[in-house]
């Protein structure tokens, strides 16, 4: 008679994370208008909400979306353009999040895909239909966090890092330039790359009279300890890799109350302020 097998209690799952985020942005010390905006909401299936500069919840029951967009144009359409890609997410995300925890991973190609498509084609709109916003466009990094992973869809030169428990910061998105190809073939140094003349020069962006876009899409799973910076071009300009390593790494005195974004963003602005600088830290922490 064959013996039974051995007993093998159900495993359990670990418990949702917590997620600690703070954004903040500025003008600069050069520029008369920003043009830079960020967003932090969280949403579920019945309700999205608009989160605060700094705050701290749980992942349990409930996801959390960040982006930095960064808008280009003549006068103000340029902070008209990156406002107008902050607010089409606001619109779209409250259908990805009623939408059940097995489907996401399989739809999200198709949800960014709608919404970069959306952004595009109501920039050229815009440029196309008004003298002034002919050339509007922006950048857009966005990150989705969900209980185990965080999806990510991106256009332009704002950038996203990750920034693991244990590990050195990675730069997840890549910058859409002819420089920012050459960055990443190892043509050019970081050194080279920040000084290179045509840095700034786009070949990809929402609007801006661009007849395509193919935006960078992935996914990523991630642990308690994890970081993750959302940022404009501006604070990169500001801050070599290392140094944005170092300050992300380093607890503040005890008697600071700035928060991780605060002190990337001063740092930044003190180092260069030539371009408006948006930061936003999200940090992965047990419960």
């Amino acid at each position: 008679m064959a013996s039974n097998p051995p007993f093998s209690p159900p495993s359990i799952p670990a418990a949702p994370l917590d997620i600690q985020w703070s954004g903040l942005t500025h003008v600069g010390r050069v520029r008369k208008n920003n043009e830079d905006t960020f967003l932090a909401l969280t949403g579920d299936a019945h309700e999205i909400r608009f989160l605060g500069k700094i705050g701290r919840s749980s992942l349990a029951k409930a996801d959390f979306v960040f982006a930095v967009s960064d808008g280009m144009g003549g006068a103000k359409s340029g902070e008209f353009a990156s406002r107008i890609a902050v607010d089409r997410i606001t619109r779209l995300f409250p259908r990805a999040f009623r939408r059940s925890p097995e489907g996401q991973h399989a739809s999200f190609t198709d949800l960014f895909g709608e919404l970069f498509a959306a952004i595009h084609g109501d920039l050229l709109k815009l440029g196309f239909s008004y003298e002034e916003c002919a050339g509007m466009g922006a950048t857009l990094t966005l990150c989705w966090f969900t209980r185990e992973r965080m999806y990510f869809g991106h256009v332009g030169d704002s950038r996203l890092y990750r920034l693991p428990a244990a590990g050195d910061l990675v730069q997840l998105t890549h910058d859409d330039s002819h420089v920012g190809w050459l960055r990443r073939q190892g043509t050019l140094t970081e050194r080279e790359a920040r000084s290179h003349p045509r840095r700034n020069a786009l070949q990809q962006a929402l609007g801006a009279g661009h007849q395509f876009v193919d935006p960078h899409l992935g996914v990523v799973e991630f642990h308690a300890g994890d970081q993750f910076l959302i940022c404009s071009d501006g604070l990169v300009d500001g801050l070599w890799d290392r140094q944005l390593d170092e300050i992300l790494r380093t607890p503040p005195p005890p008697d600071s109350t700035a928060s991780p974004a605060q002190r990337l963003v001063e740092q930044a602005v003190e180092n260069s302020g030539r371009d408006n600088t948006t930061a936003v830290v999200v940090e992965l922490l047990a419960p």
